[in-house]
Parts: C-alpha cells; sequence; structure tokens
C-alpha cells in the first residue's frame, strides 16, 4: 500500500466519522427541540417523549433542518411562537448537542 493509499483511507475514514457525528449531533437537537418544542404545547411525560421521538424518526432520511424548523412552527403557530423563534431554538439545541458529546467523550 502506498502512502497516497494510506491517506485515501485516512480522509474516507475521517469522512464517516465526521458524517456519523453530525447524523447523531442532528437527530439529539431535533429531540431536545422537540422535547421544547412539547412543553410548548402543554405536552408532558409520555406525550412530550413520543412528540421528541416523531420529531426525530420523521426528520432521519432528510435531514434538512426547514423541514424540522416547518414542522415545528407549524404545530406552534396557535400559540404565537414564529418560525425564527424556532429556528433559534433549534440553534441552541444543535450548540447544546455538541456540548453533550464533547462531555460524554470525555
Amino acid at each position: 500500500m502506498t502512502t497516497f493509499d494510506k491517506r485515501e483511507q485516512g480522509f474516507e475514514a475521517k469522512f464517516v466519522h465526521d458524517e456519523e457525528f453530525m447524523f447523531k449531533a442532528t437527530a439529539r437537537s431535533n429531540k431536545l427541540l422537540g422535547l421544547w418544542a412539547a412543553g410548548q404545547l402543554g405536552l408532558s411525560g409520555d406525550a412530550a417523549a413520543s412528540y421528541a421521538t416523531t420529531l426525530v424518526t420523521d426528520h432521519l432520511e432528510s435531514r434538512a433542518i426547514a423541514d424540522v424548523v416547518d414542522k415545528v412552527s407549524g404545530d406552534l403557530a396557535a400559540k404565537g411562537i414564529a418560525r425564527e423563534q424556532v429556528a433559534l431554538k433549534l440553534q441552541e439545541c444543535l450548540h447544546q448537542a455538541l456540548a453533550q458529546f464533547e462531555v460524554d467523550k470525555q
């Protein structure tokens, strides 16, 4: 195996690792957003957990942030919560998820 081949394998391994990490971070941030939204909707216990889980599982394949924001903002529109607020909360949740992963690594 040449140095170039080893280097290529290293880049491929890093790409796979980074993609897996972002997948997990996105799923966790969607769950955190779902729990927050459930609280805004007055859901608690199993109903809140179910809402959060549904938000994660429904958006696993597309992984489009806009889809998640659209879904949650649509659910919260009657509560007077704007799409921009939901988008900001999703950013907060992503930062929180990334911080949780950092703590988990230690």
